[in-house]
């Protein structure tokens, strides 16, 4: 089948190989035509040079490159041609050789077989012709030709076959690796920057939140007459203040990109509206009570739970539509997303590490239980799937 595709190192040499093997055959009949072996040498110069032309003209040809019935009309012209020098000398019976090369390669196999024996059969006719009798050994050679021919070319068609598809798994093997290294790579940074937000929040924050109230409560305790000490103390808390206001926007800064700049529950809205748009299934978003600030590892793990719990539900569950809902109580806040999905039986899932669904659940209750919450999981096969988690505010700092 002709094909735009460039040919690989192999076929460019057997390809050269075609081109020299028509050419010397060529060559023999004219030489051996003037050598006695045909009544008319300068009628066999002539189609041996016609034949040249056709077959030279076909890898010019951009039709016969492109689309299998330009292929087959150049074949067509070069079998005229070449069935004209057959009748001139015998010596052309050997250009079915090549011929059959070209008619598998070009044609298709079921065609390609069909061109193949139409050629056998005009190599046989036309040899026992000026042989003046048909023999076994007349039909041997082209016949031999003809089946070691088809058997070269389909062997290198089935082995062409299976590289390429060998190079496509590579290829998505190699996608996939550089896929899962990113991945890894972004979810390393985003660890990393959750860790320094809280041992941050956990430890600097803190300290200087504290030496505040300290140099506040060291304030009002001097003398009213110390005015030069009283200055002194109001610089360091000024100071300190300025510094914890520093440190919480260095915090604010290693947030997650869903809560870059906006609060919990407009990363949620966000994140609901995206997963609708991308996936196609409706997901609202609720919003109860009053929003609260909450510490940065409290936003990342509801973001992060409301995330895995939506892509499972778009992967897996099969839903019409999921909500979720963000609810602030007097000293806890609740995330619950709903879907009305196919659901499946929790004593069915895979260990941690078997399967896709074998990390999810257990990370996000990982991860409200790392922050003193609860995990809670209501599913069952043919009842949608609703989880809720429920983490406790911590108390403000004071500052």
């Amino acid at each position: 089948m002709a094909t735009d595709r460039s040919p690989t190192p192999v076929a460019r040499v057997l390809r050269l190989c075609l081109h020299l093997l028509v050419a010397g055959l060529l060559a023999l009949a004219v030489a051996r035509s003037f050598a006695g072996h045909a009544p008319h040498p300068a009628a066999v110069t002539v189609a041996a040079a016609v034949t040249a032309a056709v077959y030279a003209a076909g890898p010019l040809l951009g039709p016969v490159r492109r689309s299998r019935t330009g292929a087959a009309l150049w074949l067509a012209a070069l079998a005229a041609a070449w069935l004209v020098l057959l009748a001139l000398t015998e010596d052309g019976v050997w250009l079915a050789f090549p011929l059959y090369f070209l008619q598998l390669h070009l044609l298709g196999r079921r065609s390609g077989l069909i061109a193949v024996g139409l050629t056998t059969a005009a190599a046989v006719t036309g040899f026992a012709w000026h042989r003046h009798e048909v023999s076994a050994a007349a039909a041997i050679g082209p016949t031999l030709g003809a089946a070691v021919a088809t058997a070269t070319v389909l062997g290198y068609q089935a082995l062409y076959r299976e590289s390429e598809e060998r190079r496509r798994l590579i290829d998505e093997l190699s996608a996939a690796r550089a896929d899962l290294v990113a991945a890894h790579h972004t979810a390393g940074v985003l660890a990393e920057r959750e860790r320094l937000a809280r041992e941050i929040h956990d430890t600097l924050a803190q300290s200087l939140s504290s030496i505040q109230l300290l140099l506040r409560a060291a304030g009002r305790a001097l003398p009213e007459r110390t005015e030069a000490a009283a200055g002194y103390v109001e610089q360091a808390r000024q100071a300190a203040q300025d510094n914890l206001a520093e440190a919480r926007r260095f915090v604010r800064a290693l947030t997650p990109p869903g809560l870059d700049g906006s609060s919990l529950p407009a990363a949620l809205e966000r994140l609901c509206a995206v997963t609708a748009e991308h996936s196609g299934v409706p997901v609202r978003f609720h919003l109860s009570g009053v929003p609260a600030p909450l510490p940065v590892p409290h936003e990342t793990a509801l973001l992060r739970i409301a995330q895995s719990a939506l892509a499972n539900t778009v992967r897996h569950a099969g839903a019409s539509h999921a909500e979720v809902t963000l609810s602030y109580m007097d000293s806890e806040v609740a995330l619950d997303v709903l879907d009305d999905g196919s659901g499946f039986d929790p004593a069915d899932l895979p260990a941690p590490g078997t399967g896709d669904a074998g990390f999810g659940l257990p990370a996000m209750r990982a991860r409200a239980r790392a922050l003193g919450g609860t995990f809670t999981l209501e599913t069952a096969p043919g009842r949608g799937t609703a989880l809720a988690v429920l983490l406790p505010e911590p108390a403000e700092d004071t500052p």
